[in-house]
């Protein structure tokens, strides 16, 4: 998990699915050190704070129990009523607090949506602060993420470089024509399109008249990751006098097998967000 620091108390942050999910258990802690789940269950005992999780899960959570929630939601503010976290995510099927357990790192965490309403529950101050702290660290991972980028972009044109390198020195005879040599270079050319795209760069355009460009151009962010490790590949697979064919069948599997690895991947997620902003 990552933390952060606010205001001397240390927050840990837990990346998932539906975003970055913020330990309201530390945020407590600024108003009991040794008691800190007591504080989050006196917070979630207002009406305010069960309309606010209950609008949330609305929002973002299609499975939410609404059943359940308007009985959370007649009942609180009164003396008599206590509510954990673990009795609204087990009653709700809430998704936006997660309860976990452990030593360090353990306790409740909630959106930062929530733990940002949580926050200013707490403290206005400490609210702004924690914000803050938030979005110094998601400017660090931000700039992470165009290095490790603009990595990926040097490696596949190192990957091109060591590609063609390997289709000259084993595919293409000496004192063959420039014509001879372009045919060549363009067959195994496609020989990847076959494999990542399952058609060829000419099926591509006779398809797309009206697009600029050719077919790698248009590919997504998953894509060209794996191209660019379909080019180390085959070059590779060149060397050893694997035929074309058998080449372009092995490629073909690991392009699948590479694809479906990489489109659960959240940097890769990260990644496609960023170059759709």
């Amino acid at each position: 998990m990552k933390k952060i620091v606010t205001k001397g108390i240390q927050i840990y942050i837990l990346p998932k699915d539906q975003g970055d999910f913020i330990s309201l258990t530390d945020i407590a802690k600024l108003k009991n050190k040794e008691f800190p789940a007591e504080v989050v269950k006196n917070w979630m005992r207002s009406r305010s704070a069960i309309e606010f999780l209950g609008l949330w899960e609305k929002i973002n959570n299609p499975h939410f129990n609404l059943v359940e929630f308007d009985g959370f939601k007649n009942e609180a503010g009164s003396n008599s009523f206590v509510l954990s976290p673990q009795k609204w995510i087990e009653t709700t099927h809430a998704i936006g607090l997660v309860s976990k357990s452990g030593r360090y790192g353990g306790g409740t965490f909630a959106h930062k949506d929530i733990a940002f309403e949580f926050a200013s529950w707490i403290s206005a101050e400490f609210k702004l602060f924690l914000i803050k702290e938030f979005q110094r660290l998601k400017e660090e991972e931000n700039q992470r993420l165009v290095l490790g980028w603009d990595m990926k972009r040097t490696l596949a044109k190192i990957n091109y470089k060591i590609h063609t390198d390997a289709i000259k020195e084993h595919l293409i005879p000496l004192q063959l024509s420039k014509q001879l040599i372009n045919i060549i270079y363009a067959t195994e050319a496609d020989v990847l399109n076959m494999a990542l795209f399952g058609k060829t760069a000419k099926t591509w355009r006779d398809a797309n008249p009206s697009k600029d460009g050719n077919i790698r151009d248009y590919a997504d962010v998953t894509q060209l990751v794996v191209l660019a490790n379909l080019e180390g590949i085959n070059a590779e697979l060149i060397k050893q006098g694997i035929s074309q064919s058998q080449r372009l069948m092995q490629l073909n599997q690991i392009a699948i097998s590479q694809m479906q690895s990489l489109l659960g991947s959240p940097t890769i997620k990260k990644l496609k967000d960023r170059n759709t902003k």
